[in-house]
């Protein structure tokens, strides 16, 4: 629902509301007088309550994310004799991200036994009270009515049960919303159809900015511009609409077969885009990880389409730090992630480094979102990610995130073009053992790298012994992959002690039978001595690096 303000008298007119497949003509949608929290508001002389069907899931989720900037107050519709259920749930889920107010219809109480009735409803409004007190819409009014007693079938002499009620709470729920007419034009179009010698009108609700005649708008789905030749709102013929206005919109002629529903708007303020970065927050309800590579249903913009994420989050030493809201930052260094990071998840390398045993939560993660077809979006627009292929009936909520969009990739090309300013970096960790000692200032590692591996690569990068010294790979030795450790700072006379005495009981093992050869080398794996080799890698850096702190 959405409310709009006017200096003249609102009149009075019919609406048709669905409530749970019965059908009621829901009338002084537009209020005779304006609600008294409204009209008491200087310069206010009446005020209009528009009320946005959305039946199906996919137009639901569709609906309050390109709308929400415009959606002032949400109805969510419960069957009495059902409860909550998993639709209902997740309508509830998209209503805390996107609405601010609610009002809760316990619609078909004609179902329910009369002498029965009235306990039902208390048990069920008490039910309900208990599923919303950890939400935003905790102490929301609770309504119960029956929109077409009988159903659709029972003749219309049936009277509603409540819906007077529900009315006079929509009214004590109004309030006159905040609208900002400046920014580039966006209009969601929800209906279009030509008129002969007029040209084809677009109906829908101004998203954001405003529209006056004469101007050009851009329809991205047709890739076309066209010249806006007349308005009205309400049948009344206007020169300016802004945000939150309901208003059709005539145009220069084109085939309206083409533009059931869509978006238009300001010519080359919305782009198609490929790939976006996403800030973003898993929804709880939402059962098991979310994983990298995973396919999730975007719904962006006025579109669903498949696509793949990568998780990624701050560096380790930048968890806590205060990130700037809806603004991404290109400079920093990001942390690949295996999965959407939550208290159930391992702790990485680095943390293990850092002796942390327990994950790390940052204050914002954020995702890689590839689209398997291009979508049409304004940024900052909100995005939610979902498992819509789940079973209805599984009783699970198959929302699994939501977020906003910050930067769009238009490039077809991108992974080639933009990805590689992107500085998602996996941490790296090897571990090897020392074999022996060459002196005091070098050592001999095995078991790091395998026969076959380019060893040259790695010259030059720091390791680290488990007995504290630190040193650097100075190239391969000999042809099964082990290699020589230069220690800067040289052993520890400890280090080298324990280094001579594991060589010798070696070497004298080498002298006796296999049995005793086998028994030293069990022995000698008992303390080995271990090289830690730690890098990270840019996971789009087509030079692939290693690089080290």
């Amino acid at each position: 629902m959405s409310a709009t303000s006017s200096s003249g008298a609102a009149e009075l007119t019919e609406e048709t509301l669905h409530l749970g497949g019965q059908i009621h003509a829901l009338r002084a949608l537009l209020f005779n007088s304006s609600p008294t929290n409204i009209a008491q508001q200087p310069g206010v002389g009446s005020a209009a309550v528009l009320l946005h069907l959305r039946g199906s899931r996919s137009g639901l989720f569709q609906w309050l994310l390109i709308g929400a900037q415009i959606i002032d107050l949400m109805m969510l519709v419960i069957d009495v004799t059902k409860g909550m259920q998993t639709q209902s749930a997740e309508c509830l889920v998209i209503g805390q991200i996107a609405c601010q107010k609610m009002v809760v219809v316990l619609n078909k109480i004609d179902l329910l036994p009369e002498a029965k009735r009235q306990s039902a409803i208390e048990k069920m409004t008490k039910k309900m009270q208990k599923t919303l007190e950890n939400t935003k819409f905790c102490g929301c009014p609770i309504v119960a009515v029956a929109a077409k007693p009988g159903g659709p079938e029972a003749p219309e002499s049936e009277n509603p049960l409540g819906v007077s009620e529900l009315i006079e709470v929509l009214k004590s729920q109004a309030y006159l919303p905040s609208r900002d007419p400046s920014g580039h034009f966006l209009m969601a179009v929800d209906h279009c159809f030509s008129i002969k010698g007029q040209g084809t009108v677009m109906t829908g609700t101004i998203l954001s900015g405003s529209v006056s005649l004469g101007d050009n708008v851009e329809i991205p789905a047709l890739k076309v511009t066209k010249k806006v030749k007349s308005m009205q709102m309400f049948h009344t013929p206007v020169t300016y609409a802004m945000q939150g206005d309901r208003v059709g919109i005539c145009v220069t002629q084109f085939d309206p077969k083409l533009l059931e529903r869509g978006l238009i708007c300001t010519p080359e303020s919305l782009h198609t885009i490929h790939a976006a970065i996403i800030s973003l927050k898993k929804i709880q309800y939402f059962r098991g990880a979310l994983q990298t590579k995973a396919k999730f249903h975007i719904t962006v913009g006025h579109e669903t389409v498949m696509g793949r994420v990568m998780f990624f989050s701050p560096a380790p030493a930048d968890f806590n730090e205060e990130i700037q809201e809806n603004v991404f930052n290109f400079d920093k260094d990001y942390l690949y992630q295996e999965e959407y990071l939550s208290k159930d998840s391992k702790p990485s390398e680095e943390n293990k480094e850092n002796g942390q045993s327990e994950v790390q939560l940052p204050k914002q993660q954020w995702a890689l979102l590839e689209f398997e077809k291009p979508v049409t979006c304004p940024k900052l627009c909100l995005v939610i990610g979902s498992k819509l292929d789940t079973d209805i009936h599984a009783n699970t909520c198959r929302l699994a995130f939501h977020g906003v969009l910050l930067q769009g990739m238009e490039d077809k090309n991108y992974a080639e073009t933009f990805l590689p300013k992107l500085k998602v970096y996996k941490q790296k960790c090897k571990e090897g053992q020392v074999e022996r000692v060459m002196d005091d200032y070098s050592v001999i590692g095995r078991s790091l790298f395998k026969k076959e591996t380019n060893i040259q690569i790695f010259v030059g990068l720091k390791v680290k012994l488990s007995t504290g010294e630190e040193g650097i790979i100075e190239g391969g030795f000999g042809q099964s992959g082990k290699f020589k450790i230069r220690i800067p700072g040289g052993l520890k006379p400890e280090t080298k002690e324990l280094l001579t005495v594991a060589s010798k009981k070696k070497s004298k093992a080498g002298k006796g039978d296999a049995s005793k050869e086998d028994e030293s080398s069990k022995n000698d794996s008992a303390q080995p001595v271990t090289i830690t080799l730690l890098f990270k890698r840019y996971v789009f850096d087509t030079q692939k690096k290693m690089i080290q702190s």
